[in-house]
């Protein structure tokens, strides 16, 4: 069986791209404006409406406008994250917004992976050291990629980079953000939600920055014991 070329891929995936963008566009050319002009003012409660508007489809067109700003890598995820909790409850929410921030950053692997992976070998190659640290990441890669992850607030763009012009697969890519996004996702979503609506329960807010510190605290310790092991 003949494979593609990577010109091939390169050219396919910009077609697809242009087609859903511009289909978009075409069908619906205001709804751009419109999130564009929510964005600038980053009301979380504004975009939260906006999303709800669309009745029945909200859920979907809030999937999808969380996965392709996360593909983007811009603006933070955690506007989307609450926005959703907001609209479908918290519980709902963070799975919808996790699943898709998850999405999104498979997204952004394939295009970094194919568009810029070729570009970032030719510069490794003139380094010894980043070639070194490159190699590693093929078998360190998962473990890197969860602990970043499960960091609350951590740039997404600056993983999805990471992931894709290193040596780390898709499988250890995708498999370590889906499982290093959920606390991130769930601790995001809830402070965003109980700051905006701190008034129906003051306490929880407290409560869930106590328990995340406390979490993260237990997480590190067990991931530097488990090195250590490791090592021996």
């Amino acid at each position: 069986m003949k494979q593609c070329s990577p010109k091939a891929v390169k050219a396919a995936l910009i077609l697809m791209v242009i087609l859903l963008f511009g289909g978009f566009y075409l069908a619906e050319p205001q709804i751009f404006h419109e999130i564009w002009a929510l964005l600038k003012r980053g009301e979380i409660l504004e975009i939260a409406d906006y999303i709800r508007s669309f009745g029945k489809g909200a859920a979907v067109f809030a999937f999808v406008l969380t996965a392709v700003m996360n593909a983007v890598g811009f603006p933070p995820a955690m506007i989307f994250s609450t926005a959703c909790t907001l609209i479908f409850g918290i519980v709902p929410g963070i799975l919808l917004a996790w699943v898709a921030e998850t999405v999104g950053a498979g997204i952004s692997f394939i295009f970094f992976r194919t568009f810029l992976r070729d570009t970032a070998e030719k510069l490794i190659a003139g380094n010894k050291r980043v070639q070194e640290w490159d190699e590693k990441s093929r078998v360190q890669g998962f473990r890197v990629m969860l602990i970043a992850r499960v960091i609350p607030y951590f740039p997404a763009a600056a993983l999805n980079a990471f992931g894709a012009l290193s040596k780390m697969s898709f499988r250890d890519y995708l498999l370590a953000s889906f499982i290093g996004k959920f606390p991130a996702t769930a601790i995001e979503a809830l402070i965003g939600h109980d700051t905006i609506t701190i008034h129906q329960n003051p306490m929880r807010l407290g409560i869930v920055i106590v328990i995340s510190i406390l979490l993260y605290v237990v997480f590190f310790i067990w991931d530097r014991r488990n090195r250590k092991v490791s090592e021996e």
